[in-house]
């Protein structure tokens, strides 16, 4: 049996790659090019909106990958979390910022879509807007704030990545798994 995981290491690290660097320029860039180029607020929501919108299925796609990829590293390092010691913190603490960067990924969008809906010159899409009332101003501040959270804890991620990294290293896994048996020892007597 092999005991490289190139396919699922690479769906993981290019999925999170992709979630991380695509957040990181729309925050940055495709924001700041609606702000300087869009002229009224509503323009600057609508080339904003659309651009985010584009990016959905791809973020969507890099998302996917980096779950499909990052399960499938649990369930062939299961011995490690199990047995070496510290994996299975930074394991948890990976699960909860990743928990969190799908949550402010979800909300973003939520918010994008109700600020699309109400900046579309779209009689249907002014409809929809209406029955669903939002504060714009409000909901862009929020999502300001939910779009810098996704490269903010995806950035964490990507520095716990770099953490499992160093747990696999050999010089790491013998003395952890060594130190896990030692401490779980008097329990067995």
């Amino acid at each position: 049996m092999s005991e490289r995981n190139t396919l699922i290491r690479s769906l993981h690290d290019v999925g999170l790659a992709a979630w991380f660097g695509g957040s990181l320029m729309g925050a940055v860039g495709l924001n700041g090019a609606a702000k300087d180029e869009g002229g009224t607020d509503q323009a600057k929501a609508r080339i904003a909106s659309s651009g985010w919108a584009k990016w959905t299925p791809v973020n969507a796609a890099a998302i996917g990958a980096h779950l499909f990829g990052g399960g499938g590293l649990l369930a062939v390092n299961a011995h490690r979390v199990a047995t070496q010691r510290g994996v299975a913190a930074s394991t948890t603490v990976k699960t909860i910022v990743t928990a969190a960067a799908l949550a402010a990924t979800a909300y973003s969008r939520v918010l994008g879509k109700k600020i699309e809906l109400a900046s579309s010159p779209d009689p249907q899409d002014t409809e929809k807007a209406e029955q669903h009332p939002i504060d714009i101003d409000k909901a862009q501040r929020q999502l300001a704030y939910a779009q810098w959270a996704v490269p903010a804890l995806t950035g964490c991620l990507v520095v716990l990545n770099a953490l499992h990294g160093e747990q696999q290293r050999p010089v790491e896994q013998l003395p952890g798994m060594w130190e896990r048996a030692r401490s779980a020892a008097p329990f067995l007597s």
